[in-house]
């Protein structure tokens, strides 16, 4: 498999979409399999302008199909990189049980604020 390769299953890649309402708060919205490979690219969305600067942010992850042990890095490095200066990290729930298991398992779920919808977290 090679970087060209057009051969994989859309559900492979990790879609980002990144929302600034607000000066101090932006969305991200991804879909697909947040893995080792795809969380590298969150990492960049995160570390760049403008989420890098915002206070608040919420990552919905209701069309997440997969999450692994590099996607939750990503994530747990953005909620402490909000919570060192005050901010926050809400996390919409993911629609798919298996990447929610992996939330409960590691109890994720009970460190991130998370919600059901992205309605209820507050966002404009």
């Amino acid at each position: 498999m090679t970087d060209h390769d057009t051969s994989l299953p859309t559900d492979h890649l990790l879609h980002i979409d990144v929302e600034s309402g607000r000066a101090d708060h932006s969305v991200i919205t991804l879909g697909g399999r947040l893995d080792a490979v795809e969380a590298v690219r969150l990492r960049e969305v995160l570390a760049a302008a403008p989420v890098a600067q915002v206070d608040h942010l919420v990552i919905d992850l209701s069309e997440v199909a997969f999450v692994d042990s590099a996607g939750l890095a990503a994530l747990a490095r953005a909620r402490r990189d909000r919570v060192l200066r005050g901010g926050t990290v809400t996390l919409v729930r993911p629609r798919s049980e298996e990447a929610m298991r992996v939330f409960r398992l590691t109890q994720f779920d009970e460190i991130f604020a998370m919600v059901d919808t992205r309605d209820e977290s507050g966002s404009p």
